[in-house]
């Protein structure tokens, strides 16, 4: 493929990321606005956020699946098409209920195309550029996550909550004509689809995922709540025993000996935890503690959210020369920094202008570990399998997600109750520690397969043998 096509690859990819991710979090600062459009209530109104999220985590293997036997072009395509059929379907919708399905729908496109963006883009440039390319594509998501609730309050101030929607269908239109011109059709092996594999795992995630975005509103100790997680956990095993047994398998067991793929996917989810929560504590801080406008509350995170533009490349690059797990270990450490040091500035009388350096290290911080991750989940398996490894990662960050902002938000709730702005402020900073516990062990879990530190690792095991042996 020529220097050229592949921009362009990396172009079109990015854009479809771009909205996937963006719609995350864009529908949050319009459910307001949602709710007195449609006339319900908040707590009905939060299903628009909570239909899209899960049929999001919850398909990503499937629609990894489908591009690996139907053709990689193909089924982003169609993905596509989803995307922007359900996103006209959310801006015309009169009702509740046709907004919420059409959310729905707006996921299942979105499942598709998050795990197919990072495998036609691995596939479309050699190794010695991947990691660049990765920086470009890591920088994209990170974009697309902070400006979600920016763009959200921005459209709906200034036309309405319907064109949060509209703006979707022009851009994925073109993108769906471009995509067969520009990408080359690939498929990974050619074999059959796993059919109870899919669904074991997805209705195992299903419940798990049901669970958690619905925690904080029905109790997290609740009947449903507990019940769902128990369906779910049950099914994930069937779907792990099921697999071991397989030959054509969808998630192959095997990829989990090595150990760079499956420290990849725990990083992967624990970044993603971490980097939730804590932009969640932080825009609820700005909105609600220091009572900045949507617009605002977005420039204030600028110095977050413009570095992993700015750096992720050179992230990628310098997990060419160092290795990946080396720069993603630091940059988890990094963003563990940034959370502690936010968490203990927090507090009514704290200017935004005081957690410009946290933030500028937590922005710094993502900027190293995205591409990285990516870098050694795909690194850990052979090129016929990267839609797989692609698929299997792309959930993992996904989880850490709906985690991450499920428990910042049970902890703020847990600490802000008096009512008090001290007390909101003691509930944030709880949850940025949390946090930053969570982004730490990932660094930890890291470190353990950089070549030098793993070989003083394995010193260490073997002297401990041996006097094990001696006594």
């Amino acid at each position: 493929m020529t220097r050229n096509k592949s921009i362009a690859v990396l172009a079109l990819t990015g854009t479809a990321l771009f909205m996937i991710v963006l719609d995350n979090l864009i529908v949050a600062s319009a459910l307001p606005s949602i709710e007195r459009s449609l006339h319900t209530s908040i707590g009905n109104a939060q299903w628009v956020l909570d239909a899209y999220i899960l049929t999001f985590a919850v398909l990503i293997l499937t629609g990894a699946a489908f591009g690996e036997r139907f053709g990689r072009r193909r089924v982003f395509v169609i993905g596509l098409l989803i995307f922007t059929a359900a996103s006209a379907a959310g801006a015309l919708a009169g009702n509740l209920g046709l907004l919420v399905a059409a959310r729905t729908v707006q996921g299942v496109g979105s499942a598709i195309l998050m795990p197919l963006t990072l495998t036609i883009l691995a596939s479309a440039f050699p190794p010695e550029r991947r990691s660049a390319a990765l920086g470009i594509w890591s920088a994209i998501a990170g974009i697309g996550v902070a400006a979600g609730p920016l763009a959200g309050g921005a459209i709906t101030s200034a036309l309405s909550w319907h064109w949060i929607f509209w703006i979707n269908v022009p851009v994925g239109a073109v993108a769906a004509l471009l995509s067969p011109r520009l990408f080359e059709e690939t498929r990974g092996r050619r074999e059959p689809i796993d059919l109870g594999g899919l669904a074991l795992a997805s209705a195992g995630l299903l419940g798990i995922v049901w669970a958690t975005v619905r925690g904080n509103h029905v109790g997290w100790l609740s009947g449903s709540t507990l019940l769902a997680y128990g369906i779910g956990a049950a099914l994930l095993v069937a779907f792990v025993a099921l697999e071991s047994r397989r030959d054509h398998a969808m998630l192959p067991l095997k990829f989990f000996r090595e150990s760079s793929f499956t420290v990849s996917n725990a990083s992967g989810f624990v970044l993603h935890f971490a980097m939730f929560g804590a932009f969640l504590m932080i825009i609820q801080f700005l909105a609600i503690v220091r009572g900045e406008s949507p617009v605002m509350t977005g420039v204030w995170t600028l110095p977050w959210t413009v570095m992993p533009l700015i750096l992720s490349p050179l992230g990628g690059r310098l997990g060419e020369r160092l290795g990946p797990a080396l720069p993603a270990a630091v940059g988890l450490g990094l963003v563990a920094a940034g959370a502690f040091e936010i968490a203990a500035l927090v507090h009514p009388s704290t200017t935004p202008l005081a957690l410009v350096p946290g933030m500028v290290s937590l922005g710094v911080g993502v900027a190293l570990v995205l591409p990285n991750i990516a870098a050694l989940a795909i690194g850990a398996v052979e090129s016929q399998d990267i839609g797989k490894a692609s698929g299997t990662l792309s959930t993992a960050r996904q989880l850490g997600s709906v985690f991450g902002a499920a428990v910042a938000v049970a902890i703020f709730q847990a600490g802000g109750r008096v009512g008090s702005l001290t007390a909101a402020t003691a509930g944030m900073s709880h949850a940025l520690v949390v946090a930053g516990v969570a982004a730490l062990s990932g660094g930890l879990l890291l470190l353990g397969i950089v070549p030098g530190v793993a070989r003083v690792l394995a010193g260490w095991r073997g002297a401990e043998s041996a006097l094990a042996e001696r006594s």
